[in-house]
């Protein structure tokens, strides 16, 4: 089944949720590990079933432009002897996208609103 142009999937919901929470904690770049366990805290963990999946995800929103990415300062991961990390940020298109993919979801707040069940007759 194709997506229509423009809609994300559950996933790349759950990142942009994900970094619209991060960005609320001071936090404006984030990197593909921070994204992933802050998604996997999230009610949305079995989305991400490995980290292939997210890095796929995360260009895929970048090529929507959701969201913009840059590779570090280089002499950051020198002085801390590790590999260099690619920075994300979600852009003012990614918040629409968002916006528009809670309002399909017919969840204005974020929050997923529980099934109404019928009383047994």
């Amino acid at each position: 089944m194709r997506r229509k142009a423009g809609t994300l999937v559950l996933l790349e919901v759950a990142i942009c949720e994900a970094a619209t929470q991060l960005r609320g904690d001071g936090v404006e770049e984030f990197h593909g590990y921070l994204i992933a366990k802050q998604v996997g805290e999230a009610r949305e963990a079995r989305l991400l079933t490995a980290y292939g999946t997210l890095y796929r995800a995360l260009g895929r929103l970048e090529k929507m432009g959701v969201l913009e990415s840059r590779w570090e300062d280089p002499q950051i991961p020198a002085r801390e002897n590790r590999p260099g990390r690619r920075l994300y940020r979600l852009t003012a298109a990614g918040d629409a996208a968002l916006a528009a993919a809670r309002q399909a979801a017919g969840r204005a707040d974020g929050i997923r609103k529980p099934r109404e069940r019928l009383a047994p007759a």
